[in-house]
């Protein structure tokens, strides 16, 4: 059984505040942190991000997933500029995102269905799984219409629109997945070899432009849902199938720094 989880969409590119609400646990360090990643999925369009006023991933590349970090909860304000833009000037993103204790979040940069870049935040399902079970989370991040995932060809999630996701606890094992347009056999990403492995979630995101024809998959994976005492700490690694481009993720450790030093006490900007 899936469970499809709307999410809130951006009405345009300027300041609203999202609660990263309460469902999954981040093993953060203390109790009043959060597991924060991001993913930057716009294509053709390397950026400088700042938070709270400060630049955090400079350079940061389409297709790259910075590996998370513990930050305090609180209120941050996003910013997202063409790389080597005044920062002074109007940012391309901009977003306040109110991060709770105890949460495991992913911040996305991505298109929306029309082709417009938007900020979105989503909460990671970190809750143990059974013995010999894992968790498929797919996220529609890409300018495209709605599509259907499959595995070995049957349909596992269907209608899935931008910025919707959906999630299913299936069997471990590898499963060859494929994205296909809702209601079609229209392939327009994959197939690719996903290697589920017990007691982990796996976030797959469809990213990219169906328009200008590069749409990919990012695979995120979160350890540590076993349910026998052998599991370990939730953390993360980054798949990047072969039929994609990748940049390697680095900077958040900038962030972490940068963010305890200037948390946003108020709310959104104007």
């Amino acid at each position: 059984m899936s469970s499809r989880t709307p999410l809130v969409a951006a009405a345009s590119l300027g300041v609203f505040a999202l609660a990263l609400g309460g469902a999954g646990t981040a093993t953060a360090a203390d109790d009043d942190q959060a597991m924060v990643s991001v993913f930057h999925a716009v294509p053709g369009l390397t950026v400088d991000v700042y938070a709270n006023g400060d630049e955090l991933l400079p350079d940061f590349e389409p297709g790259t997933l910075a590996k998370p970090q513990p930050l305090p909860a609180g209120s941050y304000d996003l910013e997202v500029f063409e790389a080597g833009a005044d920062p002074k000037g109007q940012p391309a993103i901009e977003k306040t995102v109110e991060v709770p204790a105890g949460a495991n979040a992913t911040v996305v940069a991505h298109l929306n269905a029309d082709g417009k870049p938007q900020l979105d935040a989503f909460v990671n399902d970190t809750a143990k799984v059974a013995a010999g079970k894992t968790r498929l989370t797919v996220r529609h991040v890409a300018a495209a219409p709605a599509v259907d995932v499959r595995a070995g060809g049957q349909p596992v999630f269907t209608g899935l629109e931008n910025p919707e996701e959906d999630t299913a606890t299936v069997d471990a094992g590898t499963v060859s997945a494929d994205v296909v347009l809702a209601g079609t056999d229209d392939v327009v990403i994959g197939p690719a070899d996903l290697n589920l492995t017990e007691g982990t979630t796996n976030i797959v995101y469809a990213w990219g432009s169906a328009q200008d024809k590069n749409l990919a998959l990012k695979v995120q994976t979160l350890t540590g849902m076993h349910s026998a005492p052998s599991g370990v700490n939730a953390g993360t690694t980054d798949k990047s199938e072969p039929w994609m481009a990748y940049a390697a993720g680095g900077g958040l450790l900038a962030l972490a720094g940068a963010l305890t030093a200037r948390r946003v006490v108020s709310g959104s900007r104007v």
